[in-house]
């Protein structure tokens, strides 16, 4: 893990740059910048913790589970990139404003947001799902992300730059048989995407989601061990008969978070086998 003795002070050089022996790229997609990557600790937001680093980013990686982002920090390090493990909950606005803060005191600046993390379940009837598990996926996916804006988007407004990726899902387009808290969660990611992408666009920060296909986590393995009949029915609808892995979205964030998407805003942009074109 970087401590602040540690830090070196970060600059953009741009172009396509080198590739050092660790695979760490000087001037890559996002050299110079810091990232904050929420759900950090497995799936999707472990992978876009490697490929960010791997890239030039300075990487602030947030979860609850402390051992997973101590160990993914120092791996990144011993890569030759740059890590910080930021335990913490997106539920509870103080952590989220920790580790913001935590980012900045360390960097310098927040440049881009992946907000990633998510919790949601599956084959429960809408009338037979308690309060309680309700109350849950409200909390993480969109309390999390209420959170995760009013505290980076300040941050990035201080550093006159800003790119943010919100992990959706195609359960934010349609119902996909995902549980129906779920659905309503991730229909909301995109509401908020579009909105902070309207008021932030003319003071330099671009805000996007990801509608996520069926992707092998953690919590998609969790659920196919409980309802096994939903390994099929989650690629049936697809055009790609096969669930995603966390590396290809993390790429396509990646895309989202850097200068080649320098026109793109307020989108929400498939990542998902083919679902939603069908």
């Amino acid at each position: 893990m970087v401590r602040p003795a540690k830090v070196r002070a970060a600059c953009s050089t741009g172009g396509i740059g080198t590739v050092n022996d660790s695979g760490h790229r000087s001037g890559g997609l996002l050299s110079g910048r810091v990232a904050m990557i929420t759900g950090a600790s497995s799936g999707i937001g472990a992978a876009a913790a490697r490929l960010f680093a791997a890239e030039g980013a300075a990487v602030v990686l947030m979860a609850r589970r402390e051992d997973r982002l101590k160990q993914l920090a120092d791996d990144i390090e011993a890569g030759g990139g740059r890590a910080l493990a930021a335990p913490g909950d997106v539920a509870c606005a103080e952590d989220v404003r920790q580790v913001v803060a935590r980012a900045e005191e360390t960097f310098g600046r927040l440049d881009v947001a992946f907000n990633n993390a998510g919790w949601g379940t599956a084959g429960t009837p809408l009338h037979e799902t308690e309060d309680a598990e309700f109350d849950k996926v409200m909390a993480v996916n969109v309390g999390g992300l209420w959170n995760c804006l009013r505290h980076q988007l300040p941050a990035m407004l201080r550093a006159g730059t800003g790119a943010v990726v919100n992990t959706a899902s195609t359960a934010g387009v349609v119902a996909t048989g995902a549980g129906a808290p779920y659905v309503a969660a991730k229909h909301a990611v995109i509401g908020l995407t579009k909105a902070a992408a309207a008021e932030y666009g003319e003071r330099g920060i671009r805000v996007n989601s990801l509608v996520v296909g069926t992707t092998r986590t953690e919590l998609i393995e969790g659920a196919v061990k409980q309802h096994p009949e939903l390994e099929t029915a989650f690629v049936e609808r697809q055009i790609q008969k096969r669930m995603a892995h966390p590396d290809e979205v993390a790429h396509a964030a990646l895309w989202l978070a850097g200068p080649h998407s320098s026109f793109v805003t307020g989108t929400a942009m498939a990542v998902d086998g083919g679902l939603t074109a069908v």
